[in-house]
């Protein structure tokens, strides 16, 4: 079978049943086919070069800085701009009005109109109206005592503690990321027709990239400020180890419900690349290779670090049901069909974080088979409404697609235990307690499953009424159930684009909706600060922009960055340059 034959079969695919539990959603990792992978793969094949053009810090860090990104096909500069941050400015919420740093990825060359244009608005950020040249804006800020520790460490001459990037494994952290034409910049339509940036999000990931670049490269000015004569630069193996940091709430659960055609492409994407790594022979080499990264996968939890109990006894359950997928690999000898026997064995053994472990660790076998799948997580979204349907059709069309949203009561007191909401005054998503909180008449229709539910009940009375009517005359007797019939009849063709859960529910967990779209843009080190927003960190143990063009170094090499390990400390030494 060829490798497009594999991809393209459905018959080994996970039925949605399982695959779109919320719970399973919020047990994913970070895989090859995650934007972050993505786009460093698809730099190191084409060699893209990042190089500093202007580096105008003062003593205190705070200045212009310029990259220039250089591909195959475009030329385009990251624009970094660093301000003093008093103490009581220092807010991650999106509503904050100042940062440590601001900065934004520019199409073409930065002429010093644009780049005036830039520095009266890009600190502004929301406030601010920049060019259409302008393709990515977002802000981050340090985290503080990273950055103190570093720079005292390196001013000295020596390394920094790594175990400092384990438990914070970042020297900046961003608040958002704008894309898709917000506050004048360029618009999604550009974008996909760029070749370089046109697969999701990767202007976004390209921005969050070189702001990792620059965190090096300003720790390394500020150690030479306060000690020119004992300075030490960061070692090559901790730069690689340093990543950028993510600060996100419920504002990004959104997403995943008003984007279904687009989920459906991702979660298929991965979907497909597992039924293609299941159906590999494994030779006693795919079994090494597998027990490998599921060793380093399992030392990589032993040391992740998180304050929040929960997700401490979480990451504690994982190393546990881990340790004994390694058990298993490790007594049973390899044979063709061990990859289906392994996920069998771990459906009945093994937790679903540890399932879905695997399930990513088999992706990351096969990059010659899965890797192709980068250009097909996109979609043009649209919602055709079929208004000359059968009311009988659409009425069969949501017990045979939509069975999972008929459980849901309106009179439970549990079924209905949440409602998601717009803050006024923070413009943020929020979720509110609907037996205690005022403001649920004016909830967004985030919930699916309870509106599906309730167009059906309407449906059932219409049908019973008016057997032979079409879809049209429903909706002229119920016209508020337009949006919904319309995303019944798109999405009953799209197994994976809708999520099974009723998000009302008093069992829903907010965490699992972040985890899941933070999965997909490459995110590790899952570390939440409430049921409601967590800190992620992005890049951790990608190659450097400066190693994108060494030839010494193959793509199997440089892609090889997943789970990354703590390096061992270094005294005394002084790094040289990667």
């Amino acid at each position: 079978m060829s490798r497009a034959d594999t991809l393209s079969t459905t018959d080994n695919l996970r039925p949605a049943d399982q695959v779109m539990q919320l719970d399973r959603l919020g047990s994913m990792f970070a895989s090859r086919l995650s934007f972050a992978r993505s786009l460093v793969r698809k730099m190191i094949k084409e060699r893209w070069q990042i190089s500093n053009t202007v580096f105008d810090l003062n003593d205190q860090g705070h200045g212009t800085a310029i990259y220039r990104i250089t591909t195959p096909q475009g030329l385009y500069h990251c624009v970094i701009f660093c301000r003093e941050l008093r103490a009581d400015q220092r807010s991650d919420r999106v509503i904050a009005e100042a940062w440590d740093a601001t900065f934004a990825i520019v199409e073409g060359d930065v002429e010093a109109e644009l780049l005036q244009n830039m520095a009266d608005n890009v600190p502004l950020q929301e406030a601010g109206r920049l060019s259409s040249r302008v393709l990515v804006l977002s802000r981050a800020n340090k985290s503080l005592r990273n950055f103190s520790q570093f720079v005292a460490a390196l001013a000295v001459g020596e390394q920094p503690d790594p175990a400092a990037l384990t438990a914070v494994g970042y020297l900046y952290r961003t608040t958002a990321v704008y894309g898709n034409g917000k506050f004048g910049i360029a618009d999604f339509a550009r974008l996909e027709r760029n070749t370089d940036l046109n697969r999701p999000f990767s202007a976004q990931m390209l921005a969050v990239y070189v702001l990792r670049q620059f965190s090096i490269e300003q720790l390394n000015h500020l150690a030479r400020v306060q000690a020119p004569d004992t300075a030490a630069e960061l070692a090559p193996e901790l730069q690689r180890y340093l990543g950028i940091g993510n600060s996100t709430g419920l504002g990004m659960a959104p997403f995943l419900i008003n984007h279904p055609q687009l989920i459906q492409q991702w979660i298929y994407g991965r979907e497909r690349a597992l039924a293609c790594a299941r159906l590999q022979p494994a030779s006693e080499k795919c079994r090494n290779k597998l027990l490998a990264l599921m060793l380093r996968a399992h030392r990589y939890l032993q040391q992740t670090v998180t304050e929040d109990q929960a997700q401490t006894q979480r990451n504690r359950n994982i190393v546990q049901s881990v340790q004994k997928v390694i058990d298993w690999l490790e007594r049973t000898p390899a044979h063709p069909a061990l990859y289906r026997e392994l996920t069998d064995w771990a459906d009945e053994h093994s937790s679903v974080e540890a399932q879905e472990l695997i399930n990513t660790l088999l992706i990351e076998m096969y990059p010659e088979l899965v890797d192709s799948l980068d250009d097909e997580l996109g979609c043009h979204e649209t919602m055709d409404l079929q208004p000359d349907m059968k009311v009988r059709k659409l009425k069969e069309l949501i017990e045979q697609s939509f069975a999972w949203a008929l459980s849901y009561s309106e009179e439970s007191a549990e079924d209905n235990y949440w409602f998601w909401y717009r803050s006024a005054e923070k413009e943020e998503p929020r979720l509110g307690v609907r037996a205690e909180e005022s403001g649920a008449e004016k909830e967004t229709a985030l919930a699916i499953g309870p509106r599906i539910s309730r167009c059906y009940t309407l449906l059932t009375e219409f049908v019973q009424n008016n057997p032979g009517a079409m879809v049209v005359e429903f909706l002229m007797a119920h016209p508020k159930q337009k949006e919904i019939v319309r995303r019944i009849q798109t999405m009953a063709a799209t197994p994976y684009g809708e999520i099974r859960a009723n998000l009302w529910h008093r069992d829903m967990k907010p965490m699992h909706l972040l985890r899941t779209k933070l999965s997909f843009f490459g995110a590790g080190r899952f570390d939440p600060k409430s049921d409601r927003w967590v800190r992620i960190t992005l890049f951790q143990g990608a190659p450097l922009g400066v190693e994108l063009t060494n030839p010494a170094l193959s793509l199997d090499q440089l892609d090889d960055w997943s789970f990354p390990i703590q390096p061992e400390r270094q005294h005394g030494k002084q790094a040289e340059a990667p």
